[in-house]
């Protein structure tokens, strides 16, 4: 019997985690917020919180945001990370939860994600600490992360726009950054 009770446990384990599914279809982490989605509002709490915000635009079935939930997202360094440094506001590319952009427009999920001309997901875009008067989130946007990468990818685009490199005068855009993290890293691995 116990060889039968060890057999399970060791099954169990060996099986992948999954990312808990919201009732909205949407895969969830538990570092993502529940907000009004008044993004000024997000904004404003990202920065009290010293994070910085990200929105991250998905869609029921999805089979790339459960790749990156369920494979880059569960992965403690990546997760840590995030939850550590951002602030997480995730909205749904068909939804109908109204929205306040940055330039005070409101609408539906739905409505924003055509207005930032979000056309796949997952879509994650990093605000910036302030955002002018008036522009819509996409155009102040840092940076935007268009599909699912693989874990160093992604710490690495997390990274990047935490330390506001996009901002440096280095000539080191993200990908000759992410080119030298994984020559860093040394792992042999191209990710």
């Amino acid at each position: 019997m116990k060889h039968w009770i060890g057999a399970g446990i060791a099954l169990l384990m060996a099986l992948p985690a999954f990312a808990e599914i919201g009732d909205d279809g949407l895969h969830k982490q538990p570092w993502m917020r529940d907000t009004f989605k008044d993004l000024r509002e997000d904004l404003a709490e990202a920065n009290a919180e010293g994070k910085r915000l990200v929105l991250f635009v998905e869609q029921r079935g999805c089979i790339y945001c459960k790749q990156m939930h369920e494979e880059v997202f569960i992965d403690p360094t990546v997760s840590d990370y995030i939850d550590e440094n951002y602030f997480v506001v995730q909205l749904n590319l068909h939804g109908d939860i109204e929205v306040v952009d940055f330039d005070g427009e409101s609408l539906a999920e739905k409505d924003l994600a055509r207005k930032w001309r979000v056309m796949f997901t997952p879509n994650i875009v990093f605000m910036p600490e302030e955002v002018p008067e008036g522009v819509a989130g996409i155009e102040a946007a840092v940076a935007v992360m268009p599909g699912a990468f693989g874990k160093g990818t992604t710490l690495d685009m997390f990274t990047w726009v935490q330390e506001k490199r996009y901002d440096l005068d280095n000539g080191e855009d993200f990908q000759r950054y992410h080119a030298r993290r994984i020559q860093e890293r040394s792992n042999g691995s191209t990710d």
